[in-house]
Parts: structure tokens; C-alpha cells; sequence
């Protein structure tokens, strides 16, 4: 029955009944009679979705639920089938049947990326056992283990690095630009990538209790708590049914006119009231898509147009997530900012790290010509040194540099924290004898974002800034965009704690972020928009609504469509309600008939639908 069910409520079954209904209305205007009506194939494949709904709910819904359109709708179907009026029964079966697609296909999401989260843990681990190596499965891992993560490595499980030094990419956890240092006492996550150096770790979580598992359970308990948006003809039809009865039965006893009752029944049944929802919803998510703007799901609509709290991830979402470099210090009257770039680029054109080799592309895009360098070194989270020429050269940390009997004096520490205070990553230059200069290198907020964040400000909508980076970084690029709540250093589970602390102070909470760390905020928000050209696909799959061409200045346009759509479905729902009030009127007097009430029904639904396409063609950028 439910394999009948699922077929004969799809698509191509809905088509199929849809054609044999016109069929049925060209012979009835034709007054051809046929011993066989084809309007018995729509009642059959789209009567019977909608009984087997009805006595579903009856059995197992609880209260008042066990009441539904479904139900209102058989009655009226098998009350037309038994006066013969075979035509009316197709009829408000079909216009049913097709609200149910349009509003299941503003419903459909992906659900995949639970498995691209899985896929990100690695599956094995270099165990020390003695000095010794061996490769074993992650379940194989325990607590106190340790571990040897080699450069381009997976890290197996959360841990504590106990030797060596390195610079860890764990974006996957706290959105972070730039690969972290690490050094002895520093603690790593599953599935982030261990880039440079060789470190042995001390296992300190294992199995579920690591971030990435957490994260993935993160995304699977968010997903689970939210509900699909409730049809509106269903939360009306704990009152619909009864009065609809009772109407008809008190017609029936005044006027003995069993054709009366059954066109009340008709009439009743709520189709236009069926359409009104998701053929706005419909228009309003075809006219996203002209911009570049993809929404998922009808309740993402609904929920935007109640949004009064933006919450936004930093890196690649207000910025673009690109480093360049920004600033260029030398210390060394001599020196120019020239050549300091020159001696800096040719060391750092041999490294692999991140910083490396952005200061490298810059130099050759400002068509600073490389030396030639001997004796090249790379200390994995520290830095990298070379004989440049007759002078050797380190460009690395403060600590870097300290280890190397360089003393860092009092001016080269001030402009070291006017630059962090900046957001911006630094690199100490410094000769055999003393620090020569300073360079800054900093991601860029979005030409829109400051223009943007102030639309929002006109439309009543609160903003905050939810980031993995460092205070002073997040401030500083929160005060140029204008945002004034600001909350840092956020691993994924805390994004989710103050995205549940807004909604727990009444705010409805839209999220927007580009990487895995921001899967869980996405669906634990009320709705979650992702940045879709450079964003994760699990934090596309994750959210509700995704950004194309990654332009967060349409986040105003959404907000401003959303509201529209919402409106729009207030007075389609309106209006659908007058058709039906005036149509039952006139089925007590014994105007309209079954096959003409049908007719009506058809007329307020196309009325609907024409009025939802205004939506399509409107302007709201």
C-alpha cells in the first residue's frame, strides 16, 4: 500500500491524471457520453494518495491531528463518486495533489554532508610502540597513545603534541585563514592537516568524543530538530472537517437535496488554500535564482522574512579569505622597502607555508626581481632562514627570531601589536645581528560588506560577528564593517551555543559562513545561507540558502524577497479563504452545483497561481 502510495503520488502519475481529467471536461462541455468516464483514472491515482493520508493520520496521529485536508477531501471525493459526479472527485483530488509536489519539491535539501564530514577522519594512525612504528586503525587508537603525524598528514584524533614543531591547517574546526603553530604542549584536532613539520602526539580523546566526531554529531542533532513546515490547509482542518459536515448535513435536512451537501463538500475542500503557500514559495525561489541566490526550502523562505539577527562568520564570508601582503617596514636606513621584499620573497619563494607563499606572488606581481640563496633551512612553526647573498637572513615568529639571540627592543614590539591589533600576520626579518624589518600580510573585507551591514541596521535586522580568529582580529575587522557584537576564538560547538543563546532571548537567527567549522551553526540556526562558489560543500549542504557568485550584498535583497514572499502568501491565503466563503454561499442557495463548484475551485486556484507569479517578475535588488 505504500509502495502504491509513493507511485501514484509522483510526478509522472500526477501528469497522467491530469491528462485524462482534460479528457473528462471536453467530453462533458461536448456532451459526449462514453461508457467509460476518463475521470475515474484521476480519482483513482489521486484519490487514493489522499485516502491512504487520511486513514494514516487517523490511526496513528494523536488528538486533533487525526483531522486533516486529506480527510476533508475524501469525504467530498467519495461523496461525488457516489452521486455519480466523477468529474468533481478528479478535480479536487488533482488540484491537491498538485500542491503536495509544489510544496515537497520547495522541500527537497541534500543530505550528504554527513558523509563528506565522515570523510575528512582519517582512517589509520603511525602508533609508537617502543620507538617503533605501526600503522593501525583509528578504533585501534586509545587514550595515552602515541602518535606520529607525518607533514601532509591527517591528524587521527584529538591529542597533545608532546615533540616536534609544525603548523597546523584546522580551518575545518575554527574557520582560521592561516595554518596554526604548534609546538610542544599544544593541543590538536581530528581531521585537521598537520602541513610542515613531523610531531608525535599524546592521544587525549578518542572515538566520540573527539572535535570531529562532536562536529559531526553537531550537524546530525541540528538537522533532526528541524521540522519541515506544516501544510496551512492541514493546521485549519481540525476546524475545516466539522463545520464542512455539519454545513452540508444541516443543507441536506432543510432541503433534502443530497447534490447540495456534496457541492458544500466540494466546494470546502480547501484548494486554492493548498496552493497559496507553495506556488509563492515557488515564485519567490525562481526569482532568487535569477540572482544568483539558491533557496532550498519553502520553511528557509518563511523563516528569513522572521529574521531578526544576522549572525556572520569572519574569513571568506565578510572577507575573502585571501592573504596579501599589506605592509612593508624596514628598520634599516639603507634598506629599502624594495629590498627588503626582495630578500624576504627570495627566501620565502622556497617555503610551502601559506604566508611564504603569498609574500612570494606579491613580489612578482610588483616585479620585484629574486636573488639567488644558498643554505636554505625551514624550522616547521617557526620560520625559515637562507644566506642571501653575503648575509644571512631568518624571516619567521617572534620566537623565532629570540631563539636565534636576536633581541627584539621595545619599538619593534609596538609596531608587532599596532599590527595584530590590525588583524594582520607578521613576519620579523633580521640579519646575524638585529631585526631589519617587518612584514604585514592581511586578508581584505569585501569592498560590500560595510554597505551591506548598514542596510541591515535600516531594515531593523541585528548583526554579529561569530569567528575562530583571535580577538584583536576579529575587532578589527568587525569596527571596519560596521558590526558591533563580536565573539571570538569560537570551535564549532560554541558558534552553536551563542546561535542557541540568541534564539533563547527571542531573536531568530540567520547564520552566513563558508567553511566546515560553520556546518553546525548553519542548521542549528533558524536559517543558514553559505557562500557558494568558495565555500565548503558541507557547508552549502548544511545550510538553507547558498550564495552563488559568494556577493553577501544580497543578503538585503533576500531579507526584503523573504519579507515580500511572506505577504504575498497572507493574502493568496486571504483570498483563496473569500473564494471558498463566497462559494459555499451559493452551494447552500442551490446555485452552484458539484461540476460548477469544481469549476470555481479551478478558477480561484489559477487566481492563486497568477497572482504568486507577480512574484517572479518583481525587483528587489
Amino acid at each position: 500500500m505504500k509502495k502504491a502510495f509513493e507511485i501514484l503520488s509522483g510526478l509522472k502519475a500526477t501528469i497522467i491524471s491530469g491528462i485524462f481529467l482534460v479528457a473528462s471536461l471536453v467530453l462533458m462541455l461536448a456532451k459526449v457520453e462514453t461508457p467509460f468516464d476518463p475521470a475515474w483514472v484521476t480519482v483513482v491515482i489521486c484519490g487514493y494518495p489522499l485516502l491512504y493520508l487520511a486513514i494514516w493520520r487517523i490511526i496513528y496521529n494523536k488528538g486533533m491531528s487525526k483531522i486533516s485536508s486529506a480527510l476533508l477531501i475524501s469525504i467530498a471525493m467519495i461523496a461525488s463518486v457516489i452521486i455519480g459526479q466523477l468529474f468533481a472527485a478528479g478535480e479536487v483530488a488533482f488540484i491537491m495533489a498538485i500542491g503536495a509536489i509544489l510544496e515537497d519539491k520547495t522541500a527537497e535539501r541534500a543530505k550528504k554532508g554527513i558523509k563528506k564530514l565522515i570523510s575528512l577522519a582519517p582512517e589509520t594512525g603511525r602508533l609508537i610502540v617502543n620507538g617503533k612504528e605501526e600503522i593501525i586503525s583509528v578504533p585501534q587508537i586509545q587514550k595515552g597513545d602515541i602518535l606520529r603525524v607525518l607533514p601532509g598528514e591527517g591528524i587521527p584524533v584529538d591529542g597533545e603534541i608532546v615533540s616536534g614543531n609544525t603548523s597546523v591547517d584546522q580551518s575545518i574546526m575554527t574557520g582560521e585563514s592561516l595554518p596554526v603553530d604548534k609546538t610542544i604542549g599544544d593541543e590538536v584536532f581530528c581531521g585537521t592537516i598537520n602541513r610542515f613539520g613531523s610531531i608525535e602526539i599524546k592521544t587525549t580523546k578518542i572515538g566520540e568524543d573527539s572535535s570531529l566526531q562532536k562536529l559531526i554529531r553537531l550537524v546530525q542533532e541540528a538537522e533532526s530538530n528541524k521540522a519541515p513546515m506544516q501544510r496551512i490547509v492541514d493546521k485549519w482542518a481540525a476546524w475545516l472537517v466539522p463545520i464542512a459536515l455539519i454545513i452540508a448535513i444541516v443543507t441536506y435536512l432543510v432541503t433534502l437535496d443530497i447534490v447540495r451537501a456534496v457541492t458544500i463538500l466540494v466546494v470546502f475542500c480547501p484548494c486554492a488554500l493548498a496552493l497559496a503557500t507553495p506556488t509563492s514559495i515557488m515564485a519567490a525561489i525562481g526569482q532568487a535564482a535569477k540572482y544568483g541566490v539558491i533557496i532550498k526550502s519553502g520553511e528557509a523562505l518563511e523563516n528569513m522574512g522572521k529574521v531578526n539577527m544576522i549572525a556572520f562568520d569572519k574569513t571568506g564570508t565578510l572577507t575573502h579569505g585571501n592573504l596579501t601582503v599589506s605592509d612593508l617596514l624596514s628598520f634599516d636606513e639603507s634598506l629599502s622597502n624594495t629590498e627588503l621584499l626582495r630578500y624576504i620573497a627570495s627566501i620565502e619563494a622556497h617555503s610551502e607555508h601559506p604566508l611564504g607563499k603569498a609574500i612570494a606572488a606579491y613580489a612578482k606581481e610588483e616585479n620585484v626581481e629574486l636573488q639567488g640563496i644558498e643554505n636554505f633551512q625551514m624550522i616547521p612553526g617557526k620560520g625559515v632562514c637562507a644566506d642571501v647573498g653575503e648575509k644571512r637572513l631568518l624571516c619567521g615568529n617572534i620566537t623565532f627570531i629570540a631563539d636565534n639571540g636576536i633581541f627584539v627592543g621595545s619599538k619593534e614590539q609596538a609596531v608587532l601589536e599596532n599590527l595584530r591589533n590590525q588583524g594582520k600576520a607578521t613576519i620579523l626579518v633580521s640579519d646575524s645581528k638585529s631585526i631589519i624589518g617587518i612584514v604585514a600580510l592581511s586578508d581584505t573585507l569585501r569592498s560590500t560588506a560595510k554597505t551591506m551591514i548598514k542596510e541591515l541596521w535600516e531594515t531593523k535586522t541585528e548583526v554579529a560577528l561569530l569567528t575562530g580568529d583571535h580577538a584583536q582580529t576579529a575587532n578589527y575587522f568587525a569596527n571596519q564593517a560596521g558590526i558591533g557584537t563580536v565573539h571570538s576564538e569560537l570551535l564549532p560547538e560554541h558558534k552553536v551555543e551563542q546561535i542557541q543563546a540568541m534564539q533563547k532571548s527571542g531573536y531568530t537567527v540567520c547564520m552566513i559562513g563558508d567553511g566546515v567549522n560553520d556546518a553546525p551553526a548553519l542548521k542549528i540556526s533558524n536559517v543558514g545561507v553559505a557562500m557558494g562558489s568558495m565555500g565548503s560543500d558541507i557547508a552549502i549542504e548544511a545550510a538553507d540558502i547558498a550564495l552563488i557568485g559568494d556577493d553577501i550584498a544580497k543578503i538585503p535583497y533576500l531579507k526584503r524577497l523573504s519579507n515580500a514572499a511572506i505577504k504575498l502568501i497572507k493574502v493568496n491565503i486571504s483570498l483563496s479563504m473569500i473564494i471558498n466563503f463566497a462559494a459555499i454561499i451559493l452551494s447552500v442557495l442551490g446555485v452552484l452545483g458539484p461540476i460548477s463548484g469544481a469549476l470555481v475551485h479551478n478558477a480561484g486556484s489559477v487566481l492563486v497561481v497568477l497572482n504568486a507569479s507577480r512574484l517572479y517578475d518583481r525587483k528587489y535588488i
